[in-house]
């Protein structure tokens, strides 16, 4: 089967990520005399700090992660394709990327490469598959059915006078005191003590053990000695233990073991454990790297210049949690502004215009929530903890939520989950919480493929998209 896909002769940008670098790369070109690819592994675009709330029942994943189309859909110089990148051919300007049993083709006059970042477990990676870590919708979903059902299990252990396994359902261990463990522990604890505290006949989810556990010698080490003391007696004031200065030397089934800096070995028996601690930028990172001699950093990320291109290929940039620049932290507001310069950049090369010049990022502060009510917030030396810097988290996130409709949706579920006790997001499936292992477990015999009757009756697709000058091909061969 063939598609004729003609070229309009104007400047090709493929952007690979719809994550907020990609996404706001790409709406900068809006009303732009260039042409516009992009190429994600996802549909959606993911508004990744409000992941910890899906996972708690507070919000549903559709609210933070609204349709990249739908988002783009005004948007008429830009195209949508789902497919993960798997080479980049920096020489004859050409991205690869897979679906299923398809492959897809782009060439591109200039690219920009926001692919982000996932879990890093630092060396440990068989760790995941006891401590899920946060940085997808399927996390999220994973994660909210092992909690919930942690609680649904003791209930079963209760009725049947299991009290040992009763203490350990109830025991969830967040690894990792940056924002994402410190707000993770704190919505547990909520849950337990508010949510579900009139739940259950057998057990009291009042008795469930919250612990924190990090490495660092405090929480939230980005912030400052100060609201890290803070942020440590709000959660220790909930009923969260922190434990600091322990580093995680096993994790398994039914517990996880940790080491202090003397070597003393320590373990807490818990099923439900979250890894929230480490990122690893994508593999594309090493691959540009390999190909265009860019250093690359331990966690993955490349080294950029200071306009954000690769050296030796101005015409590629990299954004986000993937690149690595004057230590910048792997935050939004450093991929959206990224995103946003890294257009303005080949805009003006494409109008033949003056250079924007190096980037210079704006830090608009740094913001974690603890509890209803409770946050701590650092905008340059100004540090704000409490009622009213949870007013300004909720303002803030509200604003940087894609959508009117999801902006509503998000102040009706925030306002039944904080002012009372409920959250409506409580489903959990067996797909959701076995699903990861499963594949896992598959390995290489878990290959999946998109036959349809008739159309491609006789073999499987390999769909190759030339997405410049030339008509795309969809090739069928036989088998």
């Amino acid at each position: 089967m063939e598609i004729e896909k003609k070229s309009t002769g104007r400047h090709r940008v493929v952007i690979v990520g719809s994550g907020f670098g990609g996404l706001f790369a790409a709406t900068k070109f809006k009303d732009e005399d260039v042409d516009v690819v992009l190429v994600s592994s996802t549909t959606h675009h993911l508004f990744q700090p409000l992941l910890y709330q899906v996972a708690t029942g507070i919000l549903s994943e559709g609210v933070i992660a609204p349709s990249t189309r739908e988002v783009l859909k005004k948007q008429k110089n830009v195209e949508i394709f789902i497919g993960t990148v798997t080479d980049i051919d920096v020489d004859a300007k050409r991205v690869t990327a897979e679906l299923l049993d398809s492959t897809q083709v782009y060439d591109y006059d200039s690219l920009i490469v926001a692919a982000g970042a996932g879990q890093s477990y630092f060396g440990n990676d068989h760790f995941a598959e006891f401590a899920p870590g946060m940085k997808s919708i399927d996390d999220a979903l994973e994660l909210r059915g092992r909690i919930f059902g942690a609680f649904e299990t003791a209930e079963l252990a209760a009725a049947a006078g299991q009290w040992d396994d009763v203490r350990s359902l109830l025991t969830f261990v967040v690894v990792g005191a940056g924002p994402t463990g410190v707000e993770m522990a704190g919505q547990i604890s909520e849950l337990a003590n508010r949510t579900l505290a009139d739940d259950f006949r057998h057990i009291n989810p009042k008795d469930a053990r919250v612990v924190l556990v990090d490495a660092a010698p405090q929480v939230l080490p980005p912030f400052g000695a100060n609201l890290g003391k803070k942020a440590q007696g709000q959660l220790e004031s909930m009923g969260v233990e922190v434990l600091l200065g322990q580093m995680v030397t096993n994790v398994d089934a039914t517990g996880i073991e940790m080491k202090t800096e003397d070597g003393t070995v320590t373990r807490i028996d818990s099923v439900c454990k979250v890894w929230a601690a480490g990122v690893a930028a994508s593999p594309l990172g090493k691959l540009l790297g390999e190909k265009t001699g860019a250093e690359v950093d331990r966690s993955g990320r490349i080294a950029v210049q200071p306009d954000l291109s690769l050296p030796g290929h101005p015409e590629i940039y990299v954004v986000g949690d993937m690149m690595n620049l004057n230590k910048l932290p792997g935050v939004a507001q450093v991929a959206i502004q990224g995103g946003r310069y890294a257009a303005t950049s080949i805009l003006a090369r494409v109008k033949g215009q003056p250079s924007p010049g190096p980037f210079k990022y704006f830090d608009k502060g740094s913001m974690a929530t603890i509890s209803r009510f409770s946050a701590v917030t650092k905008v340059g030396r100004l540090e704000t903890e409490g009622f009213i810097a949870w007013l300004m988290w909720l303002g803030v996130h509200l604003f940087y939520i894609i959508g009117f409709k999801s902006r509503l949706t998000t102040m009706i579920s925030w306002a039944l989950a904080f002012l009372g006790d409920n959250r409506d997001e409580r489903t959990a499936t067996e797909q959701q919480v076995h699903a990861r292992l499963a594949i896992d477990e598959l390995g290489d015999k878990y290959r999946p493929s998109v036959e349809v009757p008739g159309l491609l009756a006789e073999s499987k697709t390999n769909h190759a998209i030339e997405a410049k000058d030339e008509p795309a091909q969809i090739e069928t061969p036989k088998n």
